[in-house]
């Protein structure tokens, strides 16, 4: 018996953003937002450590569209309500329906960063996980080392349970990370 899985909405609207389920077409515009964050995205994010080609990133947002349909990855891409420019992508991944419980992650083009936009959009994603999605655990995991990743979950209210030492390589490879993990619970 398969188990029935909550509605998911494929767009969520806040104040000054609009968040969307991809859609074939999206690559072009991600990919200039991925060119023009690299610096900031490469220690973070492996999909940057080399530059993607836009053809790679048309397919990596056809796989996400995939995924949401199926609700395995609930990918938004983030973009501005005003001016209609993509200026990120946030979304769930890690879900386990059984308990529930999902894991939020979340990346900014540099060029919006420094305007609250992304505590906007996870306090939207928070919001849709509690109130319609009916989770009981939701997660942010991040490098101890990334600043601005970590200040969403404080921001928000999100408990740190802990900091698992030496849990990953970095994206290079060069050295061990610690891992936070922040979450919130019902």
């Amino acid at each position: 018996m398969t188990k029935e899985l909550p509605e998911v909405p494929t767009e969520i609207r806040t104040e000054r953003l609009l968040l969307r389920m991809p859609r074939p077409g999206d690559g072009a515009v991600v990919n200039a937002a991925i060119q023009a964050s690299l610096d900031e995205l490469k220690p973070w994010l492996g999909f940057a450590l080399e530059e993607p080609s836009p053809q790679d990133t048309e397919i990596n947002q056809l796989e996400a569209h995939l995924n949401f349909i199926k609700k395995e990855v609930l990918r938004y891409l983030i973009f501005d309500k005003e001016t209609g420019n993509f200026i990120g992508s946030t979304g769930f991944h890690s879900i386990e329906w059984d308990v529930p419980k999902m894991e939020i992650g979340y990346w900014l083009d540099s060029r919006a960063t420094g305007k609250g936009y992304m505590a906007e959009a996870v306090s939207a994603l928070t919001d849709l996980a509690f109130a319609t999605l009916k989770c009981r655990r939701l997660e942010i995991q991040c490098d101890a080392e990334n600043l601005k990743s970590r200040a969403i979950p404080e921001k928000l209210g999100f408990v740190l349970e802990g900091v698992l030492r030496n849990d990953e390589r970095s994206v290079d490879g060069k050295r061990l990370t610690d891992t936070c993990i922040y979450a919130k619970f019902t």
